[in-house]
């Protein structure tokens, strides 16, 4: 008897399990048994031979009535050719290679009956005449009194295809998988028995032989249900784990005040919060308000107004007498921001200048390119406080970068950091944990936000602010070329009013490293994929326009000096690459150009197009691509067209990606935790999972009531995953 943790040498020998292991790197009982079927094949009703259609899949039942082997020339320099017939026709069965024909050319002979199974083909041979073939089919041998029962039984059967890898056949890893559940020793059921009835699950032994060698669909179906919960289930129990840690860890209340920075800031502001806005900013003032560490996720489409509500938090903090830290991924984004909040607070931001209001602060700006002077001076405003603020990149993580009193970290495009950096701000506390506030403006599915951020508090801002404009959306397609002229047109028309152009590219250009002459292919492209490749024609085509180019590969001072000038109206058109993907705020830009639209993913086409219609005019996106008509970038890119809902376009790129593995090990380059559980599909599973898992964990956090759980979750949760979990 073999139990999960059984090595596979002892089970099914050196030989094999050596060739599991290199193949797929299963190396226990447990491992193989959690390699489940990618599909399973039906054989299907029986086919004439009168009848078969080229690259059709077919189950037929037939007689052997030749049986020829001849050498070849070329590779594999052998093969088995053997005629079956049914009497309305005739098949040819062919085995290549000595070792692929050696059963076969044994087992039928002339006058043996048989079912094949297999894909038609169909071939010329020297003689002219059109034969069908199966090669390398899959055959059983029946007997004449039994054949009809035995089709029908063989042609019903539920045959599981496994994931393989070269040099391991899928029989192998079938036959490997029939030893150990024959030989399979399971403890006491994970799962406590009261939440599988209320549940209506199965027992874990029978999911596994349900799985693996299923009698039936119904049967397949309830293991597939069991498993998936399972997956679900320990990770939502890891998750609620997590809260119930972060809920116990200490951190400064910082509570509302009356007649401070908030109050004033409020009362200047120029426009009416959203409803959604100020329930949002009352969810996060309560977090703040409370002695644990606030852990929560802010997501917003797009011009949801999700700075506003992170700064009213960050001013709640100063008010508290701590400071707050934005964190950006990028240096266009970083003095975007800086000069957001300045902006928005005026005099708030100027103590101790002339001119400062009352109760004021100062906004710090840090950055890796920053001059030694401006960096020294943003350090000291850190370590003194006098920044109640601080805007920062990766630079804010280093070593030297201290504060006086860090209330409340604000992660902004939380996706672009990794654990070990955004933790890294975390470690600047002293006696406790920050607040911390994770905004994206990427809206995220349920689903999502229930598993990979499941350890947050979500607050979601869904509705827009009154004045933002309506953006139309329209793909400029290779069979409408008139509609390429007429985007250059509308460009000049757009500028002549005084209004700016966003046109962006996937790459800066010039092949980038790539040497030599550009393919013929690519010189009658419509849209090149270059920054600089694209400049010329722009030049030409956009002749009169200022025309600004902004990229990664500038100079920190050089993309601030574009980005002002393109910000005051000093360009018409900027040409760049996806730095500018998201916070970049110009009111008066009208128009997004997107240059081979199909290499960018949906959410990512739904951040650039957010770049325009941001104050009360307008906005027009226009999806420039050479992807046919009826291809699956062409349907990206018309659902994109098709909604403005980022909500909607989430669920679609969710379906376009993998699962990836939500316990952070797909950074660390393992196989993903999730083998049935897909994100998109399996929303009510997720859910279920969750207020099980919660409740349980509610009243057995350390799972000391259930062993075998904590085993399974110790299990999922290696050193390297329990340290995810702790940073994320």
């Amino acid at each position: 008897m073999a139990n999960l943790d059984e090595p596979l040498r002892k089970v099914l020998g050196d030989k094999t399990a050596k060739v599991l292991e290199k193949g797929l790197d299963l190396r226990t009982v447990g491992d193989l048994l959690h390699h489940y079927p990618r599909r399973y094949a039906h054989r299907g009703e029986l086919t004439p031979l009168s009848g078969l259609q080229d690259g059709e899949h077919v189950t037929v039942m037939a007689e052997v009535v030749k049986v020829q082997g001849r050498t070849l020339s070329r590779s594999p320099g052998y093969v088995l050719e053997i005629t079956v017939t049914d009497g309305t026709g005739e098949l040819q069965l062919s085995f290549f290679g000595r070792k692929g024909s050696y059963r076969a050319e044994k087992e039928l002979s002339p006058g043996t009956r048989g079912l094949f199974a297999g894909k038609i083909s169909t071939y010329v041979p020297r003689s002219g005449r059109v034969r069908r073939q199966l090669t390398h089919p899959q055959y059983k041998v029946v007997e004449e009194r039994a054949a009809e029962q035995a089709a029908q039984e063989w042609a019903d059967e539920i045959i599981p295809i496994y994931p393989s890898t070269k040099g391991l056949d899928i029989e192998t890893i079938g036959i490997s998988t029939g030893t150990v559940l024959d030989q399979l020793r399971l403890p006491a059921d994970p799962m406590p028995g009261a939440l599988l009835g209320r549940r209506g699950l199965i027992g874990l032994r029978e999911a596994y032989e349900g799985i693996h060698r299923p009698k039936s669909w119904d049967e397949l179906g309830r293991a597939r249900a069991r498993l998936k919960w399972d997956e679900a289930f320990v990770v939502q129990i890891a998750l609620a784990q997590r809260r119930l840690a972060a809920a116990a860890l200490p951190a400064t209340p910082r509570p509302p005040s009356f007649g401070g920075l908030l109050a004033e800031f409020d009362a200047r502001l120029p426009f009416e919060l959203t409803e959604g806005q100020r329930k949002v900013g009352d969810e996060i003032a309560a977090d703040l308000a409370a002695e644990h560490p606030m852990h929560r996720l802010l997501q917003g489409d797009v011009g949801a107004g999700k700075t506003v509500v992170a700064l009213r938090a960050m001013l709640q903090v100063v008010d508290g007498g701590g400071q707050a830290a934005l964190l950006a991924p990028t240096e266009v984004l970083a003095q975007q921001h800086h000069r957001s909040i300045a902006g928005l607070l005026g005099d708030l931001a100027q103590a101790g200048q002339l001119g400062g209001a009352e109760h004021a602060t100062r906004v710090a700006l840090l950055t890796g390119s920053q001059g030694a002077k401006a960096r020294k001076a943003a350090l000291l405003e850190a370590a003194s406080g006098g920044a109640g603020i601080v805007v920062g990149t990766h630079a804010l993580l280093q070593e030297t970068v201290q504060f006086a009193d860090l209330g409340l970290v604000v992660v902004d495009e939380q996706h672009r950091f990794g654990v070990e950096q955004r933790d890294a701000l975390r470690e600047k506390v002293s006696g406790g944990r920050p607040h911390v506030l994770v905004m994206t403006a990427t809206p995220i599915p349920r689903t999502v936000a229930m598993t990979v951020f499941g350890d947050l508090e979500t607050s979601v801002l869904g509705q827009l602010p009154a004045g933002r404009s309506e953006i139309r959306t329209h793909v400029v397609p290779p069979e409408r070329p008139a509609f390429l002229a007429r985007t250059w047109e509308r460009i000049r028309e757009e500028a002549a009013q005084g209004r700016q152009i966003y046109i962006v590219c996937p790459r800066i250009g010039e092949r980038e490293g790539d040497e030599g002459d550009v393919p013929e292919q690519e010189e009658e492209r419509r849209s090149p994929l270059g920054i600089m490749e694209l400049l010329p024609r722009l030049e030409e085509l956009l002749a009169g326009l200022r025309i600004g180019v902004l990229h990664g590969k500038l100079h920190p001072d050089e993309k601030d000096a574009v980005m002002r000038r393109f910000t005051e109206g000093g360009l018409d058109v900027l040409l760049a690459t996806t730095v500018i993907e998201v916070g970049v705020d110009v009111p008066n830009a009208t128009v997004m150009v997107i240059m081979d639209a199909d290499r960018f993913g949906v959410s990512q086409l739904h951040q650039l197009r957010g770049r325009v219609g941001r104050g009360s005019l307008h906005g027009l996106c226009l999806l420039v691509t050479d992807a046919e008509p009826g291809s699956r970038a062409r349907e990206r890119l018309d659902a994109v067209a098709s909604t403005t809902d980022g909500f909607k376009l989430s669920r679609l790129d969710l379906e376009q990606r993998r699962e990836g593995d939500v316990l952070g090990a797909a950074q660390a380059g393992r196989a993903s935790s999730l083998r049935l559980l897909t994100l998109q599909r399996d929303e009510d599973v997720i859910r279920d999972a969750r207020e099980e898992a919660t409740a349980l964990a509610d009243a057995d956090p350390d799972l000391a009531d259930h062993p075998g759980l904590a085993a399974v979750l110790n299990a999922l949760l290696d050193e390297d995953r329990a340290g995810f979990l702790e940073k994320a």
